[in-house]
């Protein structure tokens, strides 16, 4: 099993935005990863405090698949200055690639939270 983080940002707190923000940032981490929903053991979402219009679980299950796949949302810790209306996730993960091979997803914004990635 293998931890693939991601995460993604929106302008507004507006369902909708949330939603196709959650979607995309999802998909593109299941189609870089060469993985399905059924590879996935669980799925951690937080939110900062300026998000509250929609679960992020809600979104995720709009997908093909994730019925099935255990969701949990919560909210992320507050640091004073730091990211606005950012949502992430942990996926946990069966699979047979090792840490060097999994690609983690950072889209918007929130890549400056991994420049590190971002660079690769």
């Amino acid at each position: 099993m293998q931890g693939i983080r991601g995460a993604i940002t929106v302008e507004n707190d507006n369902r909708e935005e949330i939603i196709e923000a959650v979607k995309k940032l999802l998909i593109n981490i299941l189609e870089a990863n060469d993985i399905t929903a059924e590879d996935i053991g669980a799925a951690l979402f937080s939110a900062t405090k300026d998000l509250s219009s929609v679960f992020p679980a809600f979104a995720a299950r709009q997908l093909p698949n994730w019925d099935l796949v255990p969701l949990f949302d919560a909210q992320q810790l507050y640091v004073e200055n730091s990211m606005k209306k950012c949502i992430r996730v942990l996926l946990l993960v069966n699979t047979d690639k090792t840490q060097k091979e999994i690609k983690h997803i950072y889209l918007g914004r929130a890549s400056q939270l991994r420049p590190d990635i971002a660079k690769a």
